[in-house]
């Protein structure tokens, strides 16, 4: 990894544009992923999720007239980034959602943020900037000031703390994904490429999971399930996520990963407009501590690491 000056920093609009999109996206697929749980099995709904997804970003990628000729070692890194980033920490994540609440799965996500830049340190040696670690460490205080009362209220009972494992794992693996699309990002691989047969393989890998399960491949025709399902696969899975690998690709992964601790601000917007949610004085704190770190890891300083 070498190092290199962008002429206009990491805050730069095309950078606050990606993160933006990242962000306001992702964050309302929390509202979204409440919609799939019930009657299809979590694993069959992401299943659709991709089966949906990947058709679209390989059309994409074809459009644009990017390379689709790739070595075996390739393909088995592009399987891996499916059983990562876009299936197996999305099935932890709605089999934790039947135990606990979306705020307490937001809180426990928002680690993703810390997680990804030990991961980096440890497997790049990305040494990350001491004002990201802190910004990072103030957005994950400031998510659980937000979620502090509601955690209070619903207590860690079994079902919580079954839920707490389950979403802390879906957390670990996600942040192992982002390792496998820094890899990628490394060897040039292009983003809608990476991602078009990554969730091709997902798709693949959950629809075999399910029939060796004896899971029944249903869909609910609900306006509900079917509006949700088509929101997350193309906005989350297509645009976002094509959005998050390329702030991957020019902010690195401490950087990149910080969008996971705005989600839960997104989500308490929405439960404001939907759910009649009430700002507590801790939940605006809370609030005032994740735009500090934002800002610390997004507008402090005019140098960036390289992952090419």
């Amino acid at each position: 990894m070498t190092g290199r000056t962008d002429r206009s920093g990491p805050g730069a609009f095309g950078d606050l544009a990606l993160y933006g999109i990242t962000v306001l996206v992702w964050g309302a697929s929390w509202i979204a992923i409440h919609f799939q749980l019930g009657t299809v099995a979590p694993e069959v709904s992401v299943m659709w999720r991709f089966v949906l997804a990947a058709p679209v970003m390989m059309a994409w990628a074809f459009w644009a007239g990017e390379r689709f000729i790739w070595p075996l070692r390739q393909h088995g890194r592009f399987a891996l980034l499916g059983a990562t980033l876009f299936s197996t920490n999305f099935v932890l994540f709605y089999l934790a959602g039947q135990h606990v609440t979306s705020g307490l799965l937001a809180v426990v996500f928002s680690i993703a943020s810390p997680v990804t830049i030990v991961l980096g340190a440890l497997l790049f040696r990305q040494r990350p900037e001491p004002r990201v670690v802190w910004g990072g460490l103030a957005g994950v205080a400031g998510v659980v000031l937000m979620f502090g009362p509601e955690i209070a209220a619903h207590g860690l009972d079994r079902a919580a703390v079954t839920g707490l494992g389950l979403a802390a794992a879906g957390t670990l693996v996600f942040s192992c994904g982002n390792m496998v699309a820094t890899s990628l990002q490394r060897d040039n691989v292009p983003v809608r490429v990476a991602s078009g047969f990554g969730m091709a393989y997902a798709a693949t890998g959950l629809a075999v999971f399910a029939l060796l399960r004896g899971l029944p491949i249903t869909l609910d025709l609900t306006p509900a399930y079917l509006g949700s399902l088509v929101y997350l696969a193309l906005m989350s899975s297509v645009v976002a996520f094509v959005a998050y690998l390329e702030l991957l690709r020019r902010l690195g992964a401490a950087r990149a990963a910080y969008a996971t601790v705005l989600f839960p601000v997104v989500a308490l917007a929405a439960s404001t407009l939907f759910e009649n949610y009430v700002w507590t004085l801790p939940a605006l704190a809370g609030l005032c501590l994740v735009l500090a770190g934002n800002a610390l890891v997004l507008l402090g300083g005019r140098k960036r690491a390289s992952i090419i």
